[in-house]
């Protein structure tokens, strides 16, 4: 239940950040849904392989590679879905910071709810 619940708050979160910056866009509630599930399925299978394949570069620059990398997945997930897109590599870099600070709240908000 708790993912379903996450799942659909990402989805509003992606909304948001639409609806916050142009250099996002989204066509739909369906796309923002299917977006949110591919930007999740893409963190879970694609973030760890790169952030070992970029350990150097991301230990030299103290971390601050790892904003790259969740920039790259975001403008990933919107060239392969019609309905969501990014207009470049800037956008998604503040897409992708927008969306996860939403998303912490998300998480914030859903471990007081379901912490009763």
């Amino acid at each position: 239940m708790k993912l379903i619940i996450r799942w659909l708050l990402a989805a509003c979160a992606l909304l948001v950040v639409a609806a916050l910056y142009s250099g996002v866009q989204i066509e739909g509630y369906a796309a923002a849904l299917i977006a949110a599930a591919v930007i999740g399925l893409f963190n879970i299978f694609l973030r760890p392989l790169l952030v070992l394949l970029t350990l150097p570069v991301t230990v030299v620059t103290l971390g601050l590679f790892l904003f790259v990398i969740n920039a790259l997945l975001f403008w990933a997930a919107a060239s392969v879905l019609d309905g969501f897109v990014v207009t470049g590599f800037w956008a998604a870099m503040l897409g992708s910071v927008l969306y996860s600070l939403l998303l912490l709240v998300v998480d914030s908000a859903m471990q007081a709810v379901f912490r009763r």
